[in-house]
């Protein structure tokens, strides 16, 4: 899952950045609005993390645009404005939810899952006998949780999104590492090669086509597909 955050306190917006990459989220992080506004029309997110109080253009503004552009992004403000008229405001203008500082991380990663589950109208994802649980981001095999890292989460929620199409590399680093990112497509394969190893024995297949990119296959499909 690929998220925004916007927060111009370094040590806040590392701290909490730091906490959700553990938590399976890819993050990536601005601290001005305007920068955040031209991100979050360039790339596709599956939510954003926006304080109010910013430089460049406020985060009501940053939201205001968005909406007014027809952006659809799920957006949670955080933010210590916790007056009434200001939480009144941030809905008003089409966040989908406040929280104010200080607040629980534990209760961010929960609102934020349950927002990014209801914007995509997601049930958990399955691939022969794995299951990626779409309220923790968890992937089990049968009832036994993987012991996969984040970015391994990450590669393979992609490709169980688009499970028997093929996915290209490029989109895959973009997704795994972000848009900007200057990661070699050595490093796709090599995350590639890790995953495949890491669901062996699960029924599900990563397969790799050679100029087009990967794909992830259940052994049925890959029977007839043979």
């Amino acid at each position: 899952m690929d998220i925004l955050l916007v927060e111009d306190d370094i040590n806040l917006s590392g701290a909490l950045g730091q906490v959700l990459a553990c938590n399976g989220f890819q993050v990536s992080c601005c601290a001005d609005g305007l920068e955040a506004l031209a991100l979050a029309r360039r790339r596709p997110y599956d939510a954003i993390l926006i304080d109010l109080t910013i430089p460049g253009i406020d985060g009501l503004e940053v939201i205001q645009r968005l909406r007014d552009g027809a952006k659809s992004t799920p957006v949670i403000v955080i933010t210590a404005r916790d007056a009434i008229e200001d939480k009144v405001a941030g809905f008003g203008v089409g966040a989908d939810d406040y929280l104010s500082k200080p607040f629980d991380v534990v209760e961010l990663d929960a609102r934020l899952r349950a927002l990014i589950r209801r914007s995509r109208g997601d049930d958990d994802l399955r691939c022969g006998s794995l299951r990626l649980d779409s309220a923790s981001g968890v992937v089990f095999h049968h009832l036994r949780p993987l012991d996969l890292s984040p970015r391994e989460v990450a590669l393979l929620t992609a490709l169980m999104r688009r499970r028997g199409q093929a996915v290209s590399k490029e989109a895959l680093r973009d997704t795994v590492f972000g848009a900007d990112s200057t990661t070699s497509a050595e490093a796709v394969e090599l995350l590639v090669h890790r995953l495949r190893k890491r669901i062996v024995g699960t029924a599900a297949e990563l397969v790799t086509l050679r100029g087009v990119g990967y794909l992830l296959m259940d052994d049925a499909a890959v029977a007839r597909r043979d």
